[in-house]
Formats: C-alpha cells, structure tokens, sequence
C-alpha cells in the first residue's frame, strides 16, 4: 500500500522512521544534540547543503522529522518544520517571509498571543497589518495593499469560533499572488484541510488536540516547499527548535488523534445542543449548530464541529467569576484540547491584553466562557456544567 492509498488514521500510525538494527516495534527517541560525520568530505557537503543528513538537533533530527513528515501527510503538505511551541510556529511562519515595509492582512478574531505579535512586535521591525472582520468579502480585498504580502486567519478563531470560507480566501490570495496562512488548531488535519483550499501554509499549536493529553509545548509548520525553505533558515538561525523527546511524544499522539477528535465532537455537539435554550445563558456557540452564522460553511469545510463550546452566561464578569468557582469536575485552565474539560474565562485569561473595543468587536464579551470538551463520559460534563449555572446564580 502507497501512502497516497493509505487513510488517515493509517498513516498517522504506520508513518515511522525507518526501524534499526534492534528490530523495534515503536520508533526509538534519538535524544542527541548532534551526529557524527563519517569523514571531512562529509562534513563540508552537509554543511554546503550539498547532501541531505543530520548534523546538529537544532537543524533536524530522525524523531522531529518524524513528527513532521506524519503532519505533512495528514495536512496534504509538500514539506514542514516542527517549533518548541504553537506561538514559536505562528511567529515564525510569518517571520520568516516578511521584511521591514511589507503589510499583513490578518482576520480579527485571533489568539491573544497572535494579536501582541502583530500590534507589539512587528511594528518594531517596520512590518505593519491590518484587520477584517471574517463576515465581509469584500472588506477583505479593499484591505489589500501594494505592499501586502501575507494573509493569516484562524478557523474556527480561538475563542469566538468565528470561520471563514477558505475555498474563497484562498482564491482571493491566489488572485492577488498573496500567501495564505491558516491556523488549523482549533479544527486538526482530521476535521479540517486548508491546503486543498488554496492555504500555502499551515500552522499548529501541537500543545492542543495534537498532543490531546497536556503534556508538552509543540508547535508545526506545513505546507509549500518552497515557503517551508525559508522558514527553515530562519527557524534554524533563531532557534525555536522542537525537542526530541516532545516530538517522539507529540508522534505518537497522532496515532490516537482520529478517534479522539470523533469523541471531542460528539461530546461538543451533545453539550452545545443539550444547552442551546437554557435560561442561564444568552448565547451558546457552536459551528455544527443551526443557529451558527457560518454554519453552512463549517459543514462545507468541515468534518465534525470541533471539541470547543462556547457559553455566554448571563449576568457578564461577575457571574462568569461564580460559574468558574463552581465548577467540580471540569478544570479551570488556559489550555485546550485536553483529554480532561476545560473551563476558560478569555476576559480576564488568554485575551486580557486586548482592548475592551477590541475584545467587543470579536465578541469576547465579559460572559463568556470557553469550553474544551474532553473525553469524560458527556454526561458527567453536562452535569457539573449545569450544576455550575445553578450556583452561580
């Protein structure tokens, strides 16, 4: 069988560095910060980039690639590069294309960490941007300048859940010769493939869904060769490099990540639905749900809704504050995409940096909490959800 024969969940599985002389069944960690050359003639062609091969961990080593080359397969990608984390990725794929003058379009409604990139770091480097809102088209080609380079959007964004129709975006940015960034985080290779879309790359923090038990920071980059070429140099030159020893755990994770992302899902959509209509809330968020504005396109571009909900409790900070207090089972964690449920309050947490203006236009407002659906028997989870309503009122 061909890897262009192969499912999904094989090639998450079957996709292993090439086994060694101890004949083993799991792929071993190569936990070394260099290789040995056979001669000085090696040396001089590997570092000429003459032949392909291991020199130094920071450049590569046989358990990221590994890591690497299953994300490239799953994600229809020609080539990618693993970062220490998923902010080292988001910075580093628009890093190392962009120069001082160059202009970035990006949607809105982004990470918090994302948004202090763009808005703090890169005007110190003369890089400027702009923000569209994901719901107006043409909004977004009147943004675009001569001096436009790069386009990034999250889908769904983090935490609104906000999408945006990639076949139409990446049409746009193949029109106007503009490369496509796309956060998949939030969605994974399994529900979601940007680069068949028209995205030239993709990004993820392997923290999340990808590692799916909270054990280790990881961050990919995927997509074209050519990009992922420069991305390297810059990667490899600064540093943000992906340990062995989390890229082995980050590997073997995505032997799991089709099964789990199904029970993600169907746990999200059982809780999105049981609390569509319930008294304590003013909205619930979810992109599967009928009353979702861009449901139509996530059900196009998606495979399942995701394992993120979102709650908008009534009574804004103040009942937000009692409603976290309250929970027992679920945990109270900036993270996501753990096997465990999650409970996050963005206001005062992950987009605090934001402006008050900033956080209202991507409808983060002072009520809403972020759900990470686990993989606990929904029941459970919908339990101590509602007990946490009743509570706080």
């Amino acid at each position: 069988m061909t890897e262009s024969d192969a499912h999904f969940e094989t090639l998450a599985i079957r996709t292993q560095t090439p086994q060694t002389g101890e004949r083993e069944h799991s792929t071993p960690m190569y936990l070394t910060s260099s290789f040995v050359f056979d001669d000085a003639e090696q040396a001089r062609a590997l570092f000429a980039d003459e032949i392909s091969g291991n020199i130094y961990t920071r450049y590569s080593n046989p358990t990221v690639d590994e890591f690497v080359k299953k994300m490239c397969l799953l994600e229809g990608a020609e080539d990618g590069i693993a970062t220490a984390s998923g902010m080292a990725a988001v910075f580093a794929s628009m890093a190392g294309l962009l120069q001082a003058g160059d202009h970035i379009l990006a949607s809105r409604a982004l990470f918090g960490s994302t948004h202090q990139i763009l808005t703090k770091l890169f005007p110190k480097w003369g890089i400027r941007h702009t923000y569209v809102d994901t719901g107006t088209p043409d909004e977004w080609e009147r943004a675009i300048e001569p001096t436009t380079k790069l386009v990034f959007v999250e889908t769904p964004s983090n935490p609104g859940l906000e999408l945006i129709d990639l076949e139409w975006l990446g049409g746009l940015c193949k029109r106007r010769q503009l490369r496509l960034v796309v956060d998949n985080c939030f969605a994974t290779p399994y529900l979601q493939k940007p680069i068949p879309l028209g995205a030239d790359l993709v990004v993820h923090s392997a923290t999340k869904f990808l590692d799916g038990q909270g054990r280790t920071l990881g961050g990919v980059i995927v997509g074209r060769k050519d990009l992922v070429a420069d991305i390297r140099f810059f990667a490899r030159h600064t540093g943000p490099s992906l340990s062995p020893f989390n890229a082995w755990i980050l590997s073997k994770s995505l032997e799991t990540l089709a099964v789990r992302m199904e029970r993600h899902c169907d746990n999200a959509l059982r809780i999105a639905e049981h609390f569509a209509n319930h008294s304590a809330l003013e909205e619930v968020r979810y992109p599967f749900l009928a009353n979702h504005p861009q449901q139509s396109i996530a059900k196009r571009q998606m495979r399942f809704g995701g394992g993120i909900v979102v709650l908008v409790v009534k009574g804004g900070l103040p009942r937000a504050c009692r409603f976290l207090d309250s929970v027992q089972l679920l945990s109270h964690s900036p993270n996501l995409g753990d096997t465990r449920s999650i409970v996050t309050h963005p206001t005062s947490t992950t987009h605090s940096k934001l402006s008050e203006e900033d956080r209202q236009r991507v409808g983060i407002v002072p009520g809403l909490i972020r759900v990470s659906v686990g993989l606990e028997h929904v029941d459970d989870v919908i339990a101590d959800l509602e007990q946490a309503l009743e509570r706080s009122e």
